[in-house]
């Protein structure tokens, strides 16, 4: 059976839904397309598990388990840097989550994706949309997610190809 192209761009990217991740230190926001990476919309929010080491983890297992639900073609995590561009503690950690995410939905490739700014959008957003501080903090991650894939959706079909920089799975 072939796989099935959409055209983006001139060119063919396979079809399939993506998944969006913000990984924040206490939440994991998952968002989620349609199969020809339209639109993102909010899934869930994930508790974090903040002592796991391998791709074995609650967090990683339960996106694992919508990327294959889903039949997602990539999962994008947002890779939080300064505004300046410069890495830090939480750059380091997006990036080892990211790692132990890519073992566990092998072959689905996993890509990092800037998102700055993504969470005071998302904050900036809600607050706008007469949601309160309180009752947001569950949703915020999901709206950061949801920014971060959308981000990535609009770069795919402007560009033609997957957005981000390639996850390489640790070997095992």
């Amino acid at each position: 059976m072939s796989e099935q192209t959409f055209e983006v761009g001139g060119a063919g990217l396979p079809r399939g839904a993506r998944l969006g991740v913000d990984v924040g230190k206490a939440r994991v926001g998952l968002a989620a397309s349609d199969p020809d990476g339209l639109v993102a919309t909010p899934v869930e929010t994930v508790p974090r598990v903040l002592d796991a080491q391998g791709a074995d983890s609650a967090d990683v297992r339960r996106i694992a388990a919508e990327a294959e639900e889903r039949f997602a073609a990539v999962v994008y995590v947002g890779l939080p840097r300064h505004l300046s561009g410069a890495e830090g503690a939480a750059t380091a950690d997006a990036r080892a989550f990211a790692a132990r995410l890519a073992l566990a939905v092998t072959p689905v490739p996993v890509r990092m994706v800037d998102e700055r700014m993504s969470t005071v959008t998302a904050t900036s957003q809600l607050r706008a949309a007469g949601r309160k501080s309180r009752s947001h903090r569950p949703v915020i991650d999901q709206a950061a997610a949801v920014i971060i894939l959308q981000s990535a959706l609009d770069a795919e079909r402007a560009a033609g190809a997957r957005a981000g920089e390639l996850v390489e799975a640790p070997q095992t």
